[in-house]
């Protein structure tokens, strides 16, 4: 518990500004770690009780080693993670979390139609992001970097997520 309640407090204080200047992606990428953490997938979601988290990152790679470099040698219970790159949205099947950065904004519908019913915590960057179906949205305030989650497209990918994320995020409705 006290764990999960310093990640809070972690994820806060990236939100409210109150860590050393860190690059923008280094601060998404914490994010998409800790999304793992905060966000409880269906019963079925993984083939096998080993296999790892897979983050995603449709298109281009904002992130260069960031995001491999966050996640190696992390677990969340008994699962580690795996960073892919995909370049089209038929090949995000095997994904637990699927960034679609900014550079993708003008294919960002056809992912999220591919993935709409599956149990996938699609993350985009985009003020269009949610409207579209994606369910968690990184906005810019700034140099602050904020969340927005819609609870309907959660809902819709069958996701729970952690009411200490909800309480940092801008809740979204569609």
């Amino acid at each position: 518990m006290t764990i999960r309640l310093n990640l809070v407090f972690l994820l806060a204080a990236a939100l409210h500004g109150e860590t050393p200047a860190v690059d923008e992606y280094q601060v998404k990428a914490a994010f998409l770690y800790n999304f793992a953490k905060f966000v409880e997938w269906p019963a079925g979601t993984f083939a096998t009780s080993g296999q790892p988290i897979a983050i995603c990152i449709a298109g281009q790679n904002p992130f260069g080693s960031t995001l491999e470099g966050m996640v190696r040698d992390k677990t969340v219970g008994d699962r580690t993670f795996v960073v892919r790159r995909l370049a089209d949205p038929q090949s995000a099947g095997p994904c637990q979390i699927l960034f679609i950065g900014g550079g993708e904004r003008k294919r960002s519908r056809p992912w999220l139609e591919q993935t709409k019913n599956a149990a996938i915590l699609s993350v985009g960057e985009s003020d269009d992001f949610t409207a579209s179906g994606g369910v968690v949205n990184f906005k810019l305030d700034g140099t602050r970097v904020r969340i927005q989650v819609c609870l309907e497209a959660a809902d819709r990918a069958k996701l729970r997520i952690s009411s200490k994320l909800l309480s940092l995020a801008e809740i979204i409705k569609n």
